[in-house]
């Protein structure tokens, strides 16, 4: 949930009701109606820190199922497909996880 402080409440609202039906996540579309792809690198960097739970420096599997949540208590879980899609989507490198500079691309994407 405390993702939320970096993009507008309204614009999130939108977001999050855009990929409330199972399967229905798409990462791009996502980043764009709730703002964070127009935001600072800063920004992003902020949003990257609060995902990544366990503070490993990479958002690795697990933490991507609960990504929706990272912007509302109350939001879904990713289903395994849409987990593995955004974790094919931002891993470039293959290592298994999503690294800052991933996520910035991702998001910029």
């Amino acid at each position: 949930m405390a993702c939320a402080c970096v993009v507008d409440a309204a614009a999130l609202k939108a977001a999050l009701d855009g990929c409330a039906a199972a399967d229905s996540f798409d990462h791009k579309t996502f980043f764009k109606a709730c703002g964070l792809s127009g935001k600072s690198a800063e920004e992003v960097k902020k949003a990257f820190l609060i995902i990544d739970q366990d503070n490993s420096g990479f958002i690795e599997e697990d933490e991507l199922k609960l990504f929706l949540q990272n912007f509302s208590a109350s939001a879904r879980a990713l289903t395994d497909k849409e987990t593995k899609a955004f974790l094919t989507a931002g891993d470039s490198d293959g290592d298994g996880k999503i690294g800052i500079e991933e996520f910035a691309l991702l998001v910029k994407g």
